[in-house]
């Protein structure tokens, strides 16, 4: 004997025709990018402040040596790059196309559940990548005033 309920789950077929259906995934994909973005995973390993200092200064030699015995500066070498500058860009990006493809199926009158998922999603990642950036704002203003602040500390004898 078969048992019938009203809460039966709809084929997967259907649902994937649903403006709903690909909201939330555009939203779920957003959210996951930005969270990429924010954990840096995808920045690769970063070398030491300590070489990049030395590196620094090995180029303002160079560069001093260069201007010294009047040669012309060594034109700059176009850099490759990283997919990952992008990366902040596109969640966000893909945050908005999930909030206008959930009122897209709000306004088809598909079931409500879904594009209010998106929506959510979708906001939440662009709101994560701005309030990222602002936290980054507020840290580095506070530093450079820590620093400005300290400054006849450091160059004191």
């Amino acid at each position: 004997m078969t048992q019938s309920n009203d809460f039966s789950t709809p084929a997967i077929g259907p649902l994937v025709r649903t403006w709903g259906f690909w909201a939330l995934l555009t939203g779920a994909v957003a959210l996951v990018l930005v969270f990429l973005q924010i954990s840096g995973v995808l920045n690769g390993p970063q070398p030491s402040a300590a070489s990049q200092v030395g590196e620094i200064a090995g180029e303002i030699k160079r560069s001093a040596w260069r201007s010294f015995f009047g040669l012309a500066p060594k034109p700059a070498e176009p850099q490759p790059v990283p997919i990952s500058r992008y990366l902040g860009f596109v969640g966000p990006v893909l945050g908005i196309i999930a909030i206008v493809l959930s009122v897209i199926a709000g306004a088809l009158r598909e079931n409500w559940r879904l594009p209010a998922y998106a929506a959510s999603l979708g906001f939440i990642a662009v709101f994560f990548q701005f309030f990222w950036w602002v936290a980054l704002l507020i840290a580095g203003v506070v530093l450079l005033v820590t620093i400005i602040a300290n400054i006849g500390e450091i160059f004191s004898f």
